[in-house]
C-alpha cells in the first residue's frame, strides 16, 4: 500500500498508513527527508565514527562511544527485543534507509563535510537512543566528588550537590480538571537540554488504524517516547534526577595478549581489543577497548596505574525499554501509559498522564539498581566486595495527583533513588502560579511557561542588603537590586545588574584560598568549558597515566568528563550551599558579596537590558554565525522559564527549552506545543526556522487534528513490503 503525508502550516508532519509496521516505515523515511543531517550525525555518534567527517575536535567523543561500547549494546538490545518491536523497529530503519539518499541531497551539509549517507542497521535507533542520553545521568558527577574528597575531605563529598552545569531536567505539570475551565485534566511542560540547531524533538502526527497520536518524535528513534497525546491519553515525562551508573576504579595488568582485572574474587580475564577512529583532516587514532566484569572501561586503560570502568543498566540487562514505544502508541488510558512504563529503563523519568475518563498518574520509570550507598556517591573499589549490583528497585516510587502534581527535578517523588537534584525554586513558583488560579486552559499555560521570577535571588540579595561600608556608587547599586522585582525579564537593566553581582560572588568564592585545592581541577577544565554543551565537549586527546602512588587523579581523566570537573561552573550552581556552608575555614560569604557589590559598581558599566547580554548559543555539528541563532533571551536557570546560563563564565544560554506542550485532554485539538526552530532540518526550507520567533515570545503553535485543514504532499510515500 502506500502512505499519506500531510502537512500544516508550520510544515510538521502528519503521517497516516494502514498498518502500525507501514507506519512505522513512513515516520522513519519523513526523518530521513526532513532531518537527513541530524539522524546520520548521531548515527555516527552511536558507533563513534564522528571524527571521520567532523575532525579532531570529534575525537574526543568517538573514544568514548567506543570505550562504553555504545553500539554493541544497542546490538544486544536489539537482539533481546521481542519479535513483534523488533519489526516495528526494523520497518522505521527500512524507511530511514528508502529516504535517506533523498535527504541527503537536500541537506547542504552532506558536500560541505564530504560525508555520504550510510546505511541504517536494524540497531541503530537504539543506539541513537542510548548515545543520546548515556551521559543524562550525569555519572561524571562522581569524578567531581573523588576530586572534593581527596582536596577538602570525606565531610566535602556534597558540599556542591545541586542541579550541576551540566544535567538536564524539564518542567512538568498536570491540572487535575477541578482547576481547568473544561473539567478535563491538562498536562504541560517544558523539556529542558541543551538546545540544538536542528532541534532534539520533533513534532509528528502518526495515525494508522489503530491508533492516532501526537506528538514530540526524537529523530532516528521510532514512535513517541516522551511526550504524547492519543486523544484518549495523554503523557509526559521530566528527568528524575535518579543515580542508576556506577564508576569503579581497576586494577588492570597485561598477561600476554590478555588484559586481566581484580575482582572480589581474584584476577579475571578481561575482553580486550583495538579499533582505529578515522579522523578528517589527521592520522588515525587507536583505541583500546577493554571491558571487566564491571563494565566498560572509560578512564584510564592497562598501562594506567588505575583505570575505571562504568556499569550501566542497559549493558547489564541488554534492554533500553524499547518495548515501551509501540505500547504507548496504543494506550488508551492511564492504565495502558502505566503497563507501558513498566518496562522502560533508560533514562529514568518522573511521568505523568491524564486520561477522558478521570485517570490520573504521577509515577517514576525505569531502571535503577540496588547497591551499596557509596556507588551513588563516589568511585568505588572494583577490588573489594559489596559494592556489586544487587537486583533493581520495584516497585518504583508514585503518589496520587490531587489538584495539581508538579515535576521539576526536585527532590520528593524520586528521592530515594537519586542523590542531587534541582534546587526547589521551579518547583515551588509552578506550583505557586498554578494554586492561585482557577479554569486553567492549555492555552493559558504560556503564561507557566514563560515565568521570569527567580527565586533563587532570594538568598543572595539577603546579603546584599547586609551590605555595609559601602561606596556611595555600591550603596546606589545595593539599594537599585532591593528595589528589583525579581525578574529575568528580557528588557530589565535590573536583571543584568543582579546576574553581573552574582557572577562577580562566584568568581570570589571560585578564586577563595579555602577552594584552592580544586584550581588545579578546574585548569584541566578551562579547555572543556560550558561554552557548548558537556555532550558535544569533543576536545579529547589519550588518557594520561595516573600517579602510580595514589588515585587516579584529574590527568587521567579523558577531556570529555572535564566539564563536570570545572570549578566555577560548580561554584556558580551551588551559590546558595556555598553561601551558607561552615566546612569552608576562613570563607566570609557577606564579604564576598560586599566585594562583589564594590567590583560591579566600581566598573561603572551602565546595565543594558538582560536580553542583551544573556543569548542562546545553540549546538551544531557545523556551526553557523547566522545573527539569528543569537537571540536575546529573558529567563535564567532557576527562573520556570529556564534559559541556562554559567554565572562566572558568561551569560549565554546554552540550555533550554527544547519544546513546550500543551496537552488538552477535552480536546486534543485545543492542545499546542512549539519547538526553538522549526519542523526542517533542512537550511533553506520556509519551516527551518520559522517557530523561533514563537518561541521567543512564549507562544504556541495549535495542534492540528482535522485531516482536512492539512495539506497532502504531491507524492506518497511508497510501500513496504513485509
Amino acid at each position: 500500500m502506500s502512505t499519506e503525508v500531510y502537512r500544516d502550516a508550520w510544515g510538521i508532519p502528519h503521517l497516516r498508513a494502514d498498518s502500525a509496521d507501514e507506519l512505522a516505515f513512513a515516520q522513519g523515511r519523513n526523518a530521513a527527508l526532513d532531518r537527513a543531517w541530524q539522524i546520520e550525525v548521531e548515527r555516527h555518534r552511536s558507533q563513534g565514527t564522528t571524527a571521520a567527517f567532523l575532525g579532531a575536535d570529534a575525537v574526543g567523543w568517538d573514544r568514548f562511544a567506543r570505550q562504553a561500547r555504545l553500539d554493541d549494546t544497542a546490538q544486544r538490545c536489539f537482539r533481546a527485543l521481542d519479535a513483534d518491536t523488533a519489526a516495528w523497529v526494523r520497518a522505521y530503519v527500512d524507511g530511514v534507509n528508502a529516504g535517506l539518499a533523498e535527504g541527503a541531497r537536500r541537506a547542504p551539509e552532506f558536500a560541505a563535510t564530504g560525508l555520504a549517507p550510510g546505511a541504517w542497521r536494524p540497531w541503530t535507533p537504539l543506539g541513537v537512543w542510548l548515545a543520546t542520553h548515556i551521559l543524562f545521568a550525569g555519572f561524571p558527577t562522581k569524578l567531581w566528588r573523588e576530586e572534593v574528597v581527596r582536596r577538602l575531605g570525606p565531610r566535602a563529598v556534597g558540599l556542591f550537590a545541586t542541579d550541576g552545569p551540566v544535567s538536564s531536567g524539564s518542567n512538568g505539570w498536570l491540572v487535575t480538571g477541578d482547576r481547568t475551565a473544561t473539567g478535563a485534566p491538562v498536562i504541560a511542560g517544558d523539556p529542558h537540554r541543551f538546545i540544538e540547531a536542528p532541534g532534539v524533538y520533533q513534532q509528528i502526527r502518526l495515525a494508522c488504524p489503530e491508533y492516532d497520536v501526537v506528538g514530540l518524535a526524537v529523530p532516528g528513534v521510532p514512535g513517541v517516547a516522551h511526550f504524547g497525546h492519543t486523544g484518549k491519553v495523554a503523557w509526559a515525562i521530566t528527568n528524575a534526577m535518579a543515580d542508576y551508573q556506577d564508576l569503579y576504579r581497576e586494577r588492570l595488568r597485561r598477561d600476554g595478549p590478555r588484559v586481566r582485572a581484580l575482582g572480589p574474587d581474584g584476577w579475571r580475564t578481561a575482553s580486550a581489543h583495538t579499533e582505529t577512529i578515522e579522523v578528517a583532516g589527521a592520522d588515525p587514532v587507536e583505541v583500546e577497548v577493554v571491558e571487566t566484569e564491571r563494565g566498560p572501561v572509560v578512564v584510564g586503560g592497562p598501562d594506567s596505574a588505575e583505570a575505571m570502568s562504568l556499569r550501566y543498566p542497559p549493558r547489564v540487562r541488554e534492554d533500553l525499554g524499547f518495548s515501551t514505544l509501540p505500547a504507548l502508541l496504543r494506550a488508551g488510558s492511564v492504565a495502558d501509559v502505566d503497563r507501558a512504563f513498566d518496562h522502560w529503563a533508560e533514562p529514568v523519568n518522573v511521568v505523568q498522564a491524564a486520561d477522558t475518563e478521570g485517570g490520573l498518574l504521577h509515577r517514576v520509570a525505569g531502571r535503577v539498581p540496588l547497591r551499596h550507598q557509596d556507588n551513588r556517591l563516589r568511585v568505588v573499589p572494583a577490588w573489594e566486595p559489596g559494592y556489586e549490583w544487587r537486583g533493581w528497585h520495584d516497585p518504583l516510587p508514585r503518589e496520587p495527583v490531587d489538584g495539581v502534581a508538579v515535576m521539576a527535578n526536585q527532590r520528593g517523588l524520586a528521592e530515594p533513588l537519586g542523590v542531587e537534584f534541582a534546587p526547589p525554586h521551579r518547583a515551588e513558583r509552578i506550583r505557586q502560579l498554578l494554586e492561585g488560579a482557577d479554569g486553567w486552559t492549555a492555552a493559558s499555560m504560556a503564561a507557566v511557561h514563560t515565568d521570569t521570577h527567580l527565586g533563587s535571588a532570594r538568598l543572595l540579595l539577603g546579603l546584599v542588603a547586609e551590605s555595609e561600608g559601602l561606596s556611595a556608587a555600591a550603596a546606589r547599586l545595593r539599594d537599585r537590586l532591593l528595589r528589583w522585582d525579581r525578574r529575568m525579564a528580557a528588557d530589565s537593566t535590573d536583571a543584568t545588574a543582579y546576574a553581573a553581582v552574582r557572577a562577580a560572588v562566584v568568581r570570589r568564592l571560585a578564586a577563595h584560598p579555602a577552594l584552592a585545592g580544586l584550581t588545579d581541577v578546574t585548569e584541566l577544565a578551562e579547555a572543556a568549558e560550558l561554552a557548548e554543551p558537556a555532550e558535544r565537549a569533543e576536545l579529547a586527546g589519550p588518557a594520561e597515566p595516573a600517579d602510580p602512588d595514589g588515585p587516579t587523579g584529574p590527568s587521567a581523566y579523558p577531556q570529555i568528563f572535564l566539564p563536570w570537573l570545572a570549578l566555577v561552573p560548580r561554584v556558580a550552581f551551588a551559590l546558595d550551599s556555598l553561601l551558607t556552608t561552615d566546612l569552608l575555614p576562613g570563607l566570609d560569604p557577606a564579604e564576598a558579596v560586599r566585594a562583589a557589590v564594590e567590583e560591579v559598581a566600581a566598573a561603572g558599566e551602565a546595565p543594558v537590558p538582560w536580553a542583551e547580554v544573556h543569548r542562546l548559543a545553540p549546538w551544531q555539528a557545523l556551526p553557523d554565525p547566522a545573527p539569528e541563532l543569537r537571540p536575546g533571551l529573558p529567563g535564567d536557570h532557576d527562573c520556570v522559564l529556564s534559559t541556562t546560563s554559567v554565572p562566572g563564565v558568561t551569560d549565554h544560554s546554552v540550555r533550554g527549552p527544547a519544546a513546550r506542550y500543551a496537552w488538552d485532554l477535552a480536546r486534543r485539538e485545543d492542545s499546542l506545543w512549539v519547538v526553538p526552530f522549526g519542523s526542517s532540518g533542512v537550511p533553506g526550507d520556509p519551516h527551518h526556522r520559522d517557530q523561533l520567533p514563537l518561541w521567543l515570545r512564549g507562544e504556541l503553535v495549535p495542534v492540528v487534528t482535522d485531516w482536512n485543514r492539512l495539506t497532502k504532499e504531491s507524492h506518497d510515500q511508497e510501500s513496504h513490503d513485509h
